[in-house]
């Protein structure tokens, strides 16, 4: 499985750039197979994820060059050689069932099985089924799959209960080759809805109102290939800003949206850590002087779930009552146990979890319960006192590409053991 050894590393400095953003490129993979020209994607970052969506590629017939020290995966799907995809790999990943709507659209026929992924809580496709139903899509589930069915879809009204990421790309893949207009309200407007929609436009879709809680897509016959630069990844830049936050440290990154990252960007300004744009992207330095502060996650652009367990290493030596409330995951504080192996102060109640600030947390054996756990509890052994060791690595394989390497570039003391 692997795992880190991690010791004490003193301030983190230097320059890095950030990868193509891992939550970014898996749906804009799964959109290749709508049409059977070959697409090009850059700043594909060598992601254990990213394999999977690879794989499964493939095994609906399509074929792939991915170059990895270049960054670019070629895809060509001219021909879907069947319409249900492996239950190994649809286990593996939940963004997997991102190919339900483009094999839906091409074919009028996929049999998914339901997804796997990280176990941060319960997260049901139902969003995903519904929408795919309004669109004309017959629709049945049983013994673990889900198989839909239409001669042709046509356009709909759609309202999203939650604004979920996965549900609002899942439909606007199948509404760009849907018969008529579809209009998705309350729809998820992260900057990976835009990235996305901005591939589909390259391919010929005609979408208006990315980034905005109301998508309008009106349906086209077939779409082209298309060349796209997937946007940088915000967490993996919020990820290493927060190294240099708990160690004090001064970091620079490059190949960084700022906008995209303006919630953490306030939190980790409220904390007491100096954010700096420069003239190639962002830098942020810590003062060694931490406030207390609240924090709640909500769908972007609230701050973001996928930060709340690196912040909560911060806040775990961070002087005061820390409140951190998580509304996206009910399951999301399986790092919890960990930290407090390494000494941290937390207690859980209901979905808050309350952080009295130690002046040192301590090097132990802890476990990566899911892939921002497992950064997070890298976060917190940069600064713990003595040896810490990290299981199940894997898990952040999952969303960091090159991780150790990048944080040794920057002086930690990081060793991956396979």
């Amino acid at each position: 499985m692997g795992k880190f050894i991690i010791e004490e590393s003193g301030r983190l400095r230097g320059k890095l750039r950030v990868s193509g953003g891992k939550n970014s490129v898996l749906p804009i993979i799964a959109a290749t197979m709508l049409t059977d020209e070959t697409c090009t994607i850059h700043d594909v970052p060598a992601l254990t994820d990213v394999l999977v969506m690879q794989n499964l590629i493939e095994d609906f017939g399509g074929t792939t060059n991915w170059d990895i020290n270049r960054e670019t995966l070629a895809v060509s799907v001219k021909n879907i050689c069947k319409t249900e995809a492996s239950y190994e790999l649809c286990a593996k990943m939940r963004a997997s069932f991102l190919a339900a709507g483009p094999v839906l659209a091409r074919l009028g026929e996929v049999k998914m099985s339901l997804p796997g992924g990280c176990a941060i809580g319960s997260r049901p496709v139902d969003l995903h089924i519904k929408g795919l139903a309004a669109l004309g899509a017959t629709i049945t589930q049983e013994h673990g799959y889900v198989h839909a069915k239409a001669r042709r879809l046509h356009g709909a009204n759609i309202y999203l209960d939650f604004p979920s990421v996965g549900a609002t790309e899942n439909i606007m893949m199948a509404a760009v080759l849907a018969r008529g207009q579809t209009i998705i309200q309350n729809c998820a407007v992260e900057p990976e809805i835009v990235d996305l929609a901005n591939f589909l436009t390259s391919m010929g879709a005609q979408i208006r109102g990315s980034g905005t809680d109301t998508i309008r897509i009106n349906g086209v016959e077939s779409l082209r290939g298309a060349t796209h630069t997937i946007i940088p990844d915000r967490i993996e830049a919020g990820t290493f800003m927060l190294a240099a936050a708990i160690t004090n440290g001064d970091v620079e990154l490059t190949n960084v949206v700022v906008d995209h990252l303006k919630p953490t960007i306030a939190k980790l300004r409220e904390v007491g850590i100096t954010i700096t744009e420069t003239d190639e992207g962002i830098r942020a330095t810590g003062s060694g002087h931490r406030r207390a502060i609240d924090i709640k996650t909500l769908p972007y652009p609230g701050f973001p779930t996928d930060m709340q367990a690196q912040f909560l290493s911060m806040l775990a030596t961070t002087p005061g009552t820390n409140i951190v409330t998580e509304t996206v995951f009910e399951n999301r504080f399986m790092h919890v146990p960990e930290l407090v192996r390494m000494g941290a102060d937390i207690k859980i109640d209901s979905r808050s979890a309350i952080i009295e600030g130690v002046p040192k947390l301590t090097g132990t054996q802890v476990k990566a319960t899911d892939l921002r756990a497992g950064a997070a509890l890298i976060l917190a052994a940069l600064s713990a006192q003595g040896v810490t060791e990290i299981h199940d690595v894997y898990h952040v394989d999952r969303g960091y590409f090159r991780f150790d390497e990048k944080l040794r570039g920057l002086g930690a003391k990081i060793l991956r053991i396979d």
